[in-house]
This record gives structure tokens, C-alpha cells and sequence, in this order.
């Protein structure tokens, strides 16, 4: 059972260079108390995947933080933090404080190697705080959309891969098995790419309004596609932050936008 307190408990949190996230929490009386991360399920679904943190006295400001290390991986998903007093005792949800995430700013700006492990601490809907995680062998951030009344252009960077001569952007309906694919400018270092979509790339036999192209890349002819999408800064959820305009394609409106996992795909309507 969740027990949600009148006099809410608060934690800061601060992320550093290397990923590393402690959460600082006021005094706790119980001997042994956990930060407990539980990877929120799906609707009607039950919990399945929990991750205990200790929390240490923090000698200098008298508090207690837990440390949640690069390394400890987190399943993709959301995380909603409680703070655990002692074994057996009931769980309580924690509230924001303050969040120290400059470093995640230009965290675009950064290679990553393989996997790509992304966690961002963000404050949910009713007021309390939780972790986003992606963790996926490799990624293509996109970094500048530009929409004309023609055409989509995507400038993007490939992480934990490389790409190749015969690199190729992949549009896919969603829910078909419709593909248009694109050939990519390369950057000669074999990570950054651009491509543009133009009216024949997004066009729908049989109309399109309500349909999606997903976009991903794919570094080799043989190579599993890469899902775009952008994840590499402080932005938990995307979708609602960053709108662009629309490109007119037959009559139909093209827009590009953010999915709720923050990946790219081009919404007909």
C-alpha cells in the first residue's frame, strides 16, 4: 500500500559528469531505511521490477542521501521513488526538491558508447518525483528539425554505432509494412547525418490523415535500424515542449513531433 503524507517528504536530487545520481533526503530516525526505485507497470498490470538504494548519513548537512550509480542499469520506463523507513515498514512517496541536472543540458553534445543509458529525474503529473529511463543498444539523436512547405529536414548523431556508405533513413507506417527509405548525408566522422523528407517520402496511398511514420536509421545495408528520437539532455517528455509547423503533403498536413518516448516520427492528419 502507498501511504502519501500531509506533511510531504522532499529529496533533491543532483546528477553528475559521469551519470551518477544522489538523492538527498532529511534525517531519518529508523536504523536501516532504503530508497526504493519501482519501474512503473503497465495499466492493470502488476509490479514486477524494484531496485533498493541504502541510505547513508550525510555528515554534512545531517541528512541521508543513496547513490544510484552509472553502472546499475535501469529497465526503459518510468521509476517512481518511495522512501522505505526500515524492512516491513509501509512504503511513502517522495516529492520533489530541488533538482540539480545542468550537466544533462548539453549532454547532446556528448559520444556515447554502447548501450545508451539515459536516466532523467523529472516530477509527474500529481507532484512527485521519478526517473525516466531508456536503454537501448544504440541511438540517433536528432538535433535540428527544420520544416519548409515542402519537405522535413532532420540533422541528427549516431551513438554506440557507425555509419556506413550504404547507411540508410528508414520512414515506417505504423502499423504496416509500408517503408520509404532515404538516403542520408553522411558527416566524415560516421556519426552525424542529415536527411530530408519531401512530399513523395511522406505521401500515403489512399489518403493518410491519421497515420505515423516512425523514423530510424539503419548504419549498414544489414545492420538492425536505429530509432531516432531525442533523448541526450534534461527533457523528460518532449512531446507537448517541442511543436513544429506541418507540411502540406496531397492535402494532408505532415508535422513531425516527439512520441511519449520522446522518439521521432511524422504525424499525417
Amino acid at each position: 500500500m502507498i501511504k502519501h503524507h500531509d506533511t510531504p517528504l522532499r529529496t533533491d536530487c543532483a546528477i553528475d559528469t559521469d551519470g551518477r545520481i544522489t538523492f538527498s533526503l532529511p534525517p531519518a530516525s529508523a536504523a536501516a531505511p532504503q530508497l526504493l526505485l519501482v519501474l512503473r507497470p503497465k495499466k492493470g498490470r502488476p509490479e514486477t521490477t524494484v531496485h533498493h538504494l541504502d541510505l547513508e548519513p550525510a555528515p554534512a548537512d545531517g541528512g541521508q542521501h543513496a547513490v544510484l550509480e552509472p553502472h546499475q542499469g535501469l529497465d526503459e520506463g518510468r521509476w517512481d521513488l518511495f522512501l522505505l523507513p526500515e524492512p516491513g515498514a509501509e512504503r511513502q512517496r517522495l516529492r520533489p526538491g530541488l533538482r540539480d541536472l545542468r550537466v544533462l543540458v548539453d549532454g547532446h553534445l556528448r559520444d556515447r558508447p554502447s548501450p545508451i543509458a539515459v536516466r532523467i529525474p523529472y516530477v509527474t503529473k500529481d507532484g512527485f518525483l521519478a526517473l525516466r529511463a531508456w536503454l537501448r543498444p544504440a541511438h540517433a539523436e536528432a538535433r535540428t528539425i527544420d520544416v519548409t512547405d515542402r519537405a522535413v529536414t532532420v540533422e541528427a548523431r549516431l551513438h554506440g554505432a557507425r555509419l556506413h556508405e550504404d547507411a540508410t533513413v528508414r520512414l515506417r507506417l505504423r502499423g504496416s509494412n509500408t517503408v520509404r527509405s532515404i538516403r542520408p548525408r553522411l558527416d566524415e566522422d560516421g556519426r552525424g547525418f542529415s536527411f530530408t523528407a519531401g512530399q513523395k517520402d511522406l505521401a500515403v496511398d489512399g489518403g493518410g490523415a491519421g497515420r505515423f511514420w516512425d523514423a530510424f536509421v539503419r548504419p549498414t545495408a544489414d545492420a538492425r535500424p536505429i530509432r531516432i528520437g531525442r533523448l541526450l539532455d534534461d527533457v523528460a517528455d518532449r512531446k507537448h515542449v517541442y511543436v513544429y509547423p506541418a507540411v502540406t503533403v496531397d492535402g494532408t498536413a505532415a508535422r513531425p513531433y516527439y512520441t511519449v518516448d520522446n522518439d521521432l516520427a511524422i504525424e499525417m492528419t
